[in-house]
């Protein structure tokens, strides 16, 4: 069993629950860190709730929904330690917890759909990292990388 925190802002609130029975259907468990309604709200402060608890409690997930997802993305990635993927599809769900071992997942309520949300959302708890070649990408994550004119891609 994974552990995941969800958190949105008022773009992502709508589909929050359905996201949170998706998780526990797939018998993980699923703790929600608002907002509690619809009102207006920033996302870089749900952002920033839900990486501090992943990183709080290690081996947990996140998931994180605004409009599009961008935002969301963009706040979650500037916590270092966190390595959040914007996804749009069961594909970049699989690869981003198998190539770059994602652990918060972000998407747009506005740009996809439920049935997408379920395929996104499943992929990303059912999938596991590959490790090998792999984690040497993710160990340059981790360490901060900075590229300047002698970068080696």
């Amino acid at each position: 069993m994974k552990k995941f925190y969800i958190a949105t802002d008022h773009a992502g609130y709508a589909v929050k629950e359905y996201v949170k029975e998706i998780v526990r259907e797939l018998g993980h468990e699923i703790v929600d860190l608002g907002p509690q309604n619809a009102d207006r709200v920033d996302y870089p402060d749900f952002a920033k709730k839900c990486t501090e608890a992943v990183l709080s409690d290690k081996g947990s997930f996140g998931i994180l929904i605004c409009g599009t997802g961008i935002g969301m993305s963009i706040a979650a990635n500037k916590v270092s330690g966190i390595r959040a993927a914007l996804c749009h599809d069961h594909y970049t769900a699989k690869l981003t917890r198998q190539h770059n071992d994602a652990n918060v997942l972000c998407f747009g309520e506005r740009v996809v759909g439920k049935g997408v949300i379920a395929d996104i959302v499943e992929a990303f708890a059912t999938t596991e990292f590959e490790g090998g070649r792999h984690a040497t990408r993710v160990a340059k994550l981790e360490a901060g990388c900075s590229f300047g004119s002698d970068f080696d891609a």
